[in-house]
């Protein structure tokens, strides 16, 4: 079953994952007649900002959240769409120039699928242009919610709990890249440690979407507490003396083309 966010929380939380995506873009180097697809368009903010640069072409966005969806189509125009469609499930034949994805694809579990999927997706030349959450990202998260995991009031309910992320190393994710039918890409690993400006603005990231899935993973009457134990661990290991509070942000990034179509 596929998460569910709040599209407009994570617009007000989402700082540094918009300004990845931008640099994404910036790099795109699109002519503006292009098809483009954007796996898990989130609040749809950078999905409009590269239908601004297509105005020949056009651009769909997915994402697997309702409430993801609802905040994305306030920026529909005639070149933009966007579908609630679990990225799992793309089954697109030779129909877009570029596949774009920001900060999203930790989420997904079967790369090896996923990037059959996007090789199947791309007309031939199409580029494939992702970045996603790595080896050693989020340590200070993924310390804390661990630890609070293990508590005796939730363990129990946490044995057949499912780790919601893929954050492959690099070394690996190059690996698997490599067999999945790109005729050239290129993998690479990128550190982009972060200071929240303070306390407030990291716990309304741990809010939208960091909490989430475990969130959902317990009786309601216990959610509070576990997000509660959550943020006061992680303001007690991340905050700095300034009052800033410290995360570790390591991402995978990919470029791959898709063989030109020869008759």
């Amino acid at each position: 079953m596929a998460l569910e966010f709040d599209g407009n929380k994570y617009r007000q939380a989402s700082a540094h994952q918009k300004e990845w995506g931008a640099r994404l873009i910036d790099e795109l180097e699109l002519r503006g007649a292009e098809r483009i697809l954007d796996l898990g368009c989130g609040d749809g903010v950078l999905t409009a900002r590269l239908a601004d640069l297509v105005p020949r072409g056009s651009v769909l966005g997915i994402d697997a959240s309702a409430g993801m969806i609802e905040a994305a189509r306030e920026h529909c125009k005639a070149n933009l769409a966007f579908e609630r469609k679990d990225i799992d499930d793309i089954d697109f034949a030779n129909e877009f120039d570029v596949v774009f994805s920001n900060a999203t694809l930790h989420w997904v579990k079967d790369h090896r699928h996923l990037l059959a999927n996007v090789v199947q997706a791309l007309r031939g030349g199409g580029v494939a242009r992702f970045n996603f959450a790595g080896d050693g990202n989020c340590g200070h998260f993924v310390a804390v919610v661990r630890e609070v995991m293990a508590r005796e009031v939730f363990a129990k309910l946490f044995r057949r709990f499912a780790w919601p992320w893929y954050m492959p190393p690099v070394a690996d994710y190059e690996r698997l890249v490599a067999e999945c039918g790109f005729a050239e890409a290129r993998v690479w690993g990128e550190n982009a440690d972060r200071h929240f400006a303070d306390a407030a603005a990291m716990v309304a990231w741990i809010d939208q979407p960091s909490i989430v899935p475990f969130l959902a993973h317990l009786p309601e009457a216990l959610r509070q507490e576990f997000r509660d134990a959550v943020v006061d661990g992680m303001i007690a290991a991340s905050r700095q003396a300034d009052g800033r509070c410290f995360e570790t942000f390591r991402s995978v990034n990919l470029v791959a083309r898709k063989a030109v179509n020869r008759t």
